[in-house]
């Protein structure tokens, strides 16, 4: 292993674990990763056999640089950056817990016990970094064996890791998708077992997993795992809604489950954005509530579309994910998801057009995605044709956009103008103007431009009984 360790904050740390006479090992993620020729986040965790916080100031101090330490001696850690690592100390512990928390009562320990409290088996391998065994690879339960197996497996008993921090099943979860790996089956089972502990950890750190479990490159595999292990049911239980299908009439409708998870793995295909990945999540989340049989017609979804946009704000809050513009841009695809399908299905005219352009702004681009993603029919007859008519639909985009630029547009007369030229206060009569002015642009009767927009402001306000100040 001693080859592997190239980065010279190693020898570094080698030098002062000699200084300090105590051992020092590189473990966890970077030696998983090392060993499965994986690219680091730059993140490297060293045990020390004494002070986390006392090595790592000698550690800073070697490096001849004004290098912060930030500590934490409640936890016993401390943290450095080295050109662009984030290296963290902690002096070997042993833990307890607790049963109505996950925060462990820490006790000073050996590297083994350190070793024994860690998560998974591939995850407990360490690097000696003292000069006398430098390189030499820790590795008590057999994780090497497990990365080439492509297993998750608990270092100790599955129930008792899981049952004193919950959230090791969900970064059990995790570290299957990522790495396309299967969960051991008795670890599976405790997962199982144990999955309303879950409720004791905080929602902030099951959402990091959850999303983390979203960027990877197959995330449907993960919310697989979270369903047949009964965690998605208590952490998300909206989109458990959506399993299943029902047959009335000899008319059945698809799983909605499914076709999400589908979509999903479609958009993580073209883009790795996280917040088009939750838009492809929660495109069809009202269906279950929207969801009517019509004799004649058959199942319909009237307007979950509208239904569902209403729905994301709710779900990012339980989630605790930003209620930001990020919520925005989720609740925004999920309303227009439909949109481009329909123009698809129908004569694209260019007032459609403009009005998706308008509507979607910016964010035209990641909708036809999704809108691509959504196809999912095993016929492959209707698929050519869909993806044919989104041609058109993406020519017709182009056309419009060149023409009208009307992506992020605001119309060319401005409230202000409207009140200024009729002289009169912020009233109904300005936004009867203004959208009217709106509409008249986006179905083409008057050209985007300022002259025309300010004539048929003059032709409204007569209309209105406004009178035209001077000035």
């Amino acid at each position: 292993m001693k080859k592997h360790l190239t980065n010279p904050i190693f020898e570094i740390i080698s030098q002062v674990a000699g200084e300090m006479q105590v051992q020092a090992f590189v473990i966890g993620g970077f030696v998983r990763d090392l060993l499965l020729n994986r690219d680091n986040k730059q993140d490297i965790d060293i045990v020390v056999l004494g002070s986390g916080i006392d090595f790592a100031h000698q550690v800073a101090a070697k490096l001849n640089e004004d290098t912060p330490v930030k500590f934490f001696k409640n936890f016993g850690t401390a943290m450095l950056n080295f050109h662009g690592w984030k290296i963290e100390f902690v002096g070997a512990r042993k833990e307890s817990y607790r049963r109505n928390s996950r925060k462990p009562i820490v006790e000073d320990g050996t590297n083994e016990d350190d070793q024994n409290r860690r998560d998974f088996t591939i995850n407990a391998m360490a690097i000696n970094l003292t000069r006398e065994n430098y390189g030499q690879l820790v590795d008590p339960f057999n994780g090497i064996s497990d990365l080439k197996e492509k297993i998750i497996r608990t270092p100790l008993d599955p129930d008792i890791t899981f049952s004193d921090d919950p959230l090791r099943m969900m970064r059990a979860i995790r570290f299957a998708t990522q790495l396309c790996f299967t969960i051991e089956p008795s670890c599976f089972e405790a997962i199982t077992r144990n999955c309303e502990r879950i409720s004791i950890v905080s929602m902030e750190r099951v959402s990091d997993e959850l999303n983390q479990i979203i960027q990877a490159g197959v995330p449907s595999a993960g919310f697989r795992l979270l369903d047949e292990t009964g965690l998605l049911k208590i952490i998300f239980p909206e989109f458990c809604e959506l399993k299943g299908s029902e047959i009335i009439d000899g008319k059945g409708h698809k799983d909605n489950f499914h076709h999400t998870l589908a979509v999903l793995d479609n958009v993580a295909e073209v883009s790795n954005d996280l917040w088009l990945r939750w838009a492809a999540i929660l495109h069809d989340i009202a269906k279950p509530v929207t969801k009517k049989f019509v004799q004649g017609t058959g199942w319909t979804f009237h307007a979950h579309e509208f239904k569902g946009a209403k729905m994301v704000p709710n779900i990012f809050r339980q989630l605790k994910l930003p209620l930001n513009e990020k919520m925005h841009y989720v609740e925004k695809l999920v309303l227009l998801h439909l949109r481009p399908i329909v123009l698809a299905e129908d004569v694209v005219t260019d007032s459609a057009v403009r009005r998706l352009l308008f509507e979607a702004g910016e964010d035209i681009d990641d909708l036809m995605l999704l809108c691509n993603a959504d196809i999912t029919s095993k016929n492959p007859n209707k698929v050519r044709r869909y993806l044919a008519n989104f041609n058109i639909v993406r020519q017709k985009l182009r056309e419009i956009e060149e023409k009208d630029q009307l992506r992020n547009w605001q119309p060319p007369v401005t409230g202000e103008v409207i009140m200024k030229t009729f002289g009169i206060p912020p009233s109904k009569s300005v936004g009867i103007i203004k959208d009217a002015i709106t509409e008249a642009i986006l179905e083409g009767e008057i050209a985007n431009n300022f002259d025309e927009a300010y004539q048929l402001m003059l032709r409204l306000g007569e209309k209105l009984g406004l009178d035209k100040k001077n000035s």
